[in-house]
């Protein structure tokens, strides 16, 4: 793990009659150089409080993500950002940001320069399409200019704004929400084929590594929520493919790895805008303070560290990676809709993973092209592997 995203950190709106739920939503921010107090155990040392965490965590070896929200504010906002007296969509507890305001340019900058300045090592940037580009390239441009390690994510929704956004804006990597997310939970949920992960891979081509990969978020319902997959252990073949396919940086959202199912919240998502109690997130807390874990989130925390480890390996996070679907269409027990096998390898090794997005155990013979061979030297013509259903398996080829 590289990065931790701490959501919810600047002071947003709580309290008013035009607050969505108890607290309210981290999205809708009062004030862009203060911190929540309800995070404080001494909310007026608040601020000191924050530059302590960041110091622990730049201590533990992680660099710190933080939230960044261009495109509004709260009505009850009170700064120099200019903003109109609507909102986008049903975002009520919200107001549009002026762009053509130069007082908003401004502050947006500074804002960016307050944070960096006290140790922030990078930007979770939120709807970024909602915002003239062309003052997003400037804010970044001019901020990197005097710290040029901070990393710019972007919320990113439109496939055909990826290549701008990444390129000519300037941002460093993007979710690949409506590419793998939704290919994968296609899969998973609806019978897609899986050579649809395929098309995706090949259609990023070069913007591949400047993916963010994930399977939870905020806005995404929990992977082990009913209304997703209904069980953690069902989800170790989207996992294998989102973690180990490519070089593209992974996201873990928090409890995900115990298996946490959202059922506290609506529809399968845990609340941003109401106080929570994810039960797992709670287990998995005491776990790390003397108890213990049941047996089924052990397993699951388990097998999310054994795939995490792999993805540590060079071959898996610098690596070349090889698609096989191509090349055994018709190979002994592969199903191509249902199935989807792929090597990762450099210069010292080679893995082959097989995902299995079905309900059956699989049992199957694939071919290693030669053109794969040629590259990495002693790999076998043919591999053979078992894999569980709703499951993947990797296995050491060299």
């Amino acid at each position: 793990m590289d990065y931790v995203w701490y959501t919810g950190v600047p002071r947003h709106a709580t309290g008013q009659p035009f607050v969505k739920g108890n607290p309210g939503s981290p999205y809708a921010i009062t004030d862009w150089r203060d911190v929540n107090a309800y995070l404080a155990d001494d909310p007026a040392r608040r601020m000191e409080e924050f530059d302590a965490l960041l110091a622990r965590t730049h201590a533990a070896g992680l660099r710190v993500l933080i939230d960044y929200i261009p495109n509004h504010v709260a009505p009850d906002y009170e700064g120099p950002i200019r903003h109109y007296d609507w909102c986008d969509g049903d975002w009520t507890d919200t107001r549009k940001n002026d762009w053509s305001a130069p007082e908003t340019q401004a502050e947006m900058l500074g804002i960016l320069r307050f944070w960096a300045s006290r140790g922030v090592d990078g930007f979770r940037c939120d709807m970024v399409e909602l915002v003239p580009p062309e003052c997003l390239k400037a804010l970044i441009s001019a901020v990197k200019a005097d710290y040029p390690h901070l990393l710019f994510v972007a919320e990113v929704y439109g496939r055909e704004n990826y290549r701008r956004y990444l390129d000519d804006v300037g941002f460093d990597l993007l979710y690949d929400k409506s590419g793998l997310y939704d290919c994968l939970r296609a899969v998973c949920c609806s019978g897609a084929t899986a050579r649809g992960i395929t098309w995706n891979w090949q259609w990023l081509g070069d913007m591949q590594p400047r993916m963010l990969n994930f399977l939870e978020n905020h806005d995404e319902q929990r992977l082990a929520s009913p209304e997703f997959l209904g069980s953690a252990a069902k989800g170790f073949a989207p996992l294998a493919c989102s973690l180990l396919f490519n070089t593209a940086s992974f996201m873990l959202y928090f409890g995900q790895e115990v298996g946490e199912d959202g059922i506290e919240g609506a529809d399968g998502r845990t609340s941003i805008f109401n106080w929570s109690d994810p039960p797992e997130l709670r287990e998995l807390f005491r776990s790390l303070h003397g108890g213990a874990l049941a047996p089924a989130e052990a397993a699951v925390l388990e097998r999310y560290r054994e795939l995490l480890r792999y993805a540590r390996r060079p071959a898996f996070a610098d690596g070349g990676t090889w698609d096989l679907t191509y090349c055994n269409e018709d190979a002994p027990g592969y199903d191509p809709n249902r199935h989807f096998a792929f090597v990762r390898f450099d210069a010292s090794e080679a893995w082959l993973v097989v995902c299995n997005f079905s309900p059956d155990p699989a049992s199957v013979r694939l071919t290693l092209p030669p053109d794969l061979r040629s590259r990495c030297p002693g790999l076998p013509a043919m591999a053979e592997t078992k894999v569980a259903s709703f499951d993947a398996t990797v296995i050491q080829l060299v």
